[in-house]
């Protein structure tokens, strides 16, 4: 039998960056080998395996693999695949969505579409194709086991100073799919690290994290700089999970999800919603742009939303 697949490159505006998906857009009877399996065969960071929902309230089953194992919950999968079940909508000729929610081991995923803004004949504005989606993390912020910078400058080939811990010790974190995280004190260290396999393997899995999120915070003068304005909090990172059969991704929407979650309970002085701008897959030739925002909470806690934009690559078919 045929199954049909989409791939499509994710945090990116343009083709061959970002992050590659793909996305098997009839994974009804399909087994959990099999999906395994494709996985495996794609050998992507992540493929996507879209089934009806349980509940017909929400828009689809949305169930993510690694080339190794099953995840609960991550970001890009869940931006690439909103992103290619609207362009798949507009195919067919269904009415568009402005929102979907999909069901996921870790819960329920709510996701909104981002379109171009076009001008229209008044010289006003009005909404024009798909380009990404925007998700909201379906768990608050939870902090795991702290691991000491010694380990942390292990995994990632890196001195023990190196390591910055005058915000936060390395630790685990997770608003849906655990990630040691760990912050650096320059680009240039950022820039060289490495993955040491023998030292994920001595200290990982833990806390259900088996990947290491390491980033460097720009200053806000630097921000101004390229951005030419400090709205947004801008940070640099990478992301290393040689344990899932992922040497290193380009764009990770689950961890920086934790990551500035992290970060914004950290800053106690925040008010109001907060922005980022996170780069990735710059130092491995897949530049991707995630856009964060963060709002607090009555208890403590922030909301997390992570958005991009999505290039559509590669329409086949394949044969189960």
């Amino acid at each position: 039998m045929q199954r049909r697949y989409v791939t499509a490159d994710v945090f990116t505006d343009r083709l061959f960056g970002g992050n590659p998906l793909a996305v098997v857009l009839d994974a009804v009877g399909l087994t959990d080998t099999q999906m395994q399996s494709i996985a495996r065969e794609f050998n992507y960071s992540e493929t996507t395996f879209v089934l009806p929902p349980c509940d017909a309230m929400h828009t689809a089953q949305v169930r993510i693999y690694t080339p190794r194992v099953e995840v609960p919950f991550a970001g890009h999968p869940n931006v690439g695949t909103a992103f290619v079940l609207a362009h798949e909508r507009q195919r067919l000729g269904l009415p568009d969505a402005e929102t979907f929610v999909f069901e996921e081991r870790a819960g329920l995923v709510p996701i909104t579409l981002l379109r171009e803004r076009t001008a229209d004949a008044a010289g006003g504005s009005a909404s024009g194709a798909v380009i990404g989606a925007e998700l909201r993390a379906p768990e608050a912020l939870s902090r795991r086991s702290v691991v000491s910078p010694q380990s942390a400058a292990a995994c990632l080939s890196l001195p023990v100073s190196a390591i910055a811990t005058d915000r936060h010790a390395p630790q685990v974190v997770s608003v849906g799919l655990p990630f040691l995280v760990a912050e650096l004190n320059s680009r240039e260290a950022l820039r060289t690290a490495r993955a040491d396999v023998a030292a994920h393997e001595a200290l990982l899995p833990l806390d259900g994290a088996d990947c290491v999120y390491t980033y460097v915070r720009e200053t806000p003068a630097a921000t101004a700089a390229v951005a030419g304005d400090t709205a947004a909090t801008v940070l640099h990172a990478r992301m290393f999970a040689p344990l899932d059969g992922v040497p290193e991704d380009p764009a990770t929407g689950s961890a920086t999800a934790a990551c500035i979650a992290l970060l914004a309970t950290l800053d106690a002085g925040a008010r109001g919603e907060q922005l980022w701008r996170v780069h990735q897959g710059v130092d491995m030739g897949r530049p991707s742009l995630l856009l964060g925002r963060t709002v607090p909470g009555s208890n403590g806690t922030a909301t997390v939303y992570v958005g991009g934009r999505c290039v559509a690559v590669f329409d086949g078919r394949l044969e189960i």
